[in-house]
């Protein structure tokens, strides 16, 4: 793995917007715009060592799959701050019926350098996001062009398209008859980014030559009458991708009427969500701490506990991780030797493993899972320890 400088491409912002990439700038507190997509630089891989990498995630997801079973058969709901048992019933009843319900995708954000050889060690697992992962976008289109552009014939991990197409192909017979699959984004969101993840979504199932409508999270309406959720043309809502957390799905106004009406598998409901109710499990930071308990010492994870921080406050220092949140939220560092600190709120308490310095910048890999495959690969840098809103997109290549 190496971080290689290079000329960004002319009218590089106008070619990445036509491929969907409609936030390829951020605006940063001091009101500068700077990229967010940033091909002023890039990454090369060899191909062995991807193919290392597909392993480890592809094993990492099968153990949060085992970790998932584990939470709901030792009915640990409550680790994960799921104390309404209506909510932990439905999650429970979602996993149990998996097999009947649509799943996609899902990113591991991973710590690596390439740099096994000077003792750093293998890929670590930060977190893993399972219900609303971003950056997908950008990982699927733009930088795919971008290498086609700039080393026409050479490789890339990223076979997200195809594999996108090809689940929505598979998923289709669990899909309820007779309406479309509605794809739904916040309307919260001011950049864009939802909205083009959705649509994104959207046309690979297009592709994959379902139905397909969308509308935002807050066009959807509840007919009383019939008990049932309704789109903007008061259409029945019979199946609906939303990238809405789940812990605001059951939270809001609507969740009782939420909770009513799932379908949970085999049409036992009016309305089946995607991503499903059990991946609930898997994007709560409370999974790396039950990961490490159920498999100690494993090498491509990192001490982690929900009781605090134990030795990891004198050997290595930590990081607090609320269970819930998108973007580095909340999140804080805490270097070795400071006073050991449990917070208020629900935390998972991870070990620091400072990111990896590239020239001054902070790297994480992004590896995407779709169903259940190794599926391809976004990087992001940072100037600080904590990949947040102001990191930017590199491209990469394997070479």
């Amino acid at each position: 793995m190496q971080r290689r400088t290079i000329e960004p491409r002319p009218d590089w912002q106008r070619t990445v917007e036509e491929q969907g990439l409609i936030y390829p700038l951020t605006r940063h507190p001091d009101g500068t715009l700077r990229p967010y997509w940033d091909e002023s630089a890039y990454y090369v891989f060899s191909l062995p060592e991807v193919e290392a990498l597909e392993e480890v995630v592809e094993e990492l997801h099968g153990m949060c799959l085992a970790a998932a079973d584990h939470i709901v058969t030792a009915n640990r709901f409550a680790d994960l701050g799921i104390t309404d048992p209506r909510i932990a019933a439905a999650v429970a009843e979602a996993w149990h019926r998996r097999a009947e319900l649509p799943s996609v995708y899902g990113r591991f954000d991973l710590r690596y350098d390439g740099r096994t050889g000077t003792g750093t060690g293998p890929a670590k697992l930060l977190e893993y996001n399972a219900d609303t992962p971003t950056s997908l976008v950008e990982a699927a289109s733009p930088q795919w062009f971008w290498m086609e552009d700039r080393f026409p014939g050479a490789d890339q991990w990223n076979s997200l398209h195809e594999r996108l197409v090809a689940a929505w192909k598979k998923q289709a017979a669990l899909l309820p008859p007779g309406s479309p699959l509605h794809f739904a984004h916040s309307a919260a969101d001011e950049l864009g980014e939802d909205l083009m993840t959705v649509a994104y979504l959207k046309e690979t199932a297009e592709q994959a030559g379902l139905d397909t409508d969308w509308l935002a999270m807050e066009e959807i309406g509840w007919d009383s009458l019939s008990g049932r959720f309704v789109d903007n043309q008061l259409r029945f809502i019979r199946s609906c991708f939303k990238l809405y957390p789940w812990e605001w799905l059951t939270t809001d106004t609507f969740a009782d009427h939420v909770l009513d009406t799932l379908d949970n598998g085999g049409g036992t409901g009016t309305t089946l969500w995607i991503e499903p109710a059990w991946k609930m499990l898997l994007s709560n930071k409370a999974l790396l701490a039950i990961l490490w308990e159920l498999y100690p010492g494993h090498p491509n994870l990192l001490p982690a506990y929900l009781d605090g921080p134990r030795e990891l406050a004198h050997t290595t220092g930590y990081v607090a991780k609320p269970l819930l949140g998108r973007e580095g939220a909340g999140v804080t560092v805490h270097e070795k030797g400071a006073a050991a600190v449990v917070l208020e709120e629900p935390c998972c308490y991870q070990e620091l493993a400072p990111l990896p310095d590239f020239d001054g910048n902070r790297v994480v890999l992004g590896a995407w899972v779709v169903e259940d495959e190794s599926a391809g690969l976004g990087i992001r840098e940072s100037a600080g320890l904590i990949t947040d809103e102001y990191a930017r997109f590199l491209p990469h290549v394997i070479l």
